[in-house]
């Protein structure tokens, strides 16, 4: 493992979190969009994180001499919910159906919100990890100044 493999992979994962939180906000802001791309109503979207990948050569090497192979996280995909939109009966609004129902987005705002705070925390986690090794790193410079 480097001197900065630890910073490196904070790094990545406050990229992560940080698209997280973006999407998040993306489905917060739509929340009540009833005509999205397509003409149906906006569908809730999610973050995929994935294990980056080394190359093959050395994550074959690392597995055989017990190395630390870690090399942080990133986005595999962004995926759509696809748990059903709600209905809302709302005779007047103009994409009401012939009932008078109304097909709203599938964005839960308590969901959001939970999933909003979740990210924020790792994310100041992931700042804190990132502090500590830079302390870390800062006290070795002092001892060999001695």
């Amino acid at each position: 493992m480097g001197m900065f493999d630890s910073i490196n992979i904070c790094a990545s994962a406050l990229t992560a979190e940080k698209t997280r939180i973006d999407i998040i906000s993306k489905n917060m802001a739509n929340a009540n969009t009833t005509r999205a791309t397509g003409g149906m109503p906006y569908r809730r979207q999610m973050v995929v994180f994935e294990e980056n990948k080394e190359s093959a050569f050395s994550s074959y090497l690392d597995r055989y001499t017990n190395k630390f192979t870690g090399n942080g996280v990133g986005i595999s995909e962004i995926i759509e919910d696809n748990t059903p939109y709600k209905l809302k009966y709302e005779p007047g609004h103009p994409d009401a159906d012939e009932n008078g129902y109304v097909m709203l987005p599938n964005v839960d705002m308590v969901t959001e919100m939970v999933d909003m705070i979740d990210a924020q925390r790792a994310y100041e986690a992931n700042i804190t990890a990132m502090n500590g090794t830079k302390s870390m790193l800062m006290k070795a410079l002092e001892i060999g100044r001695r």
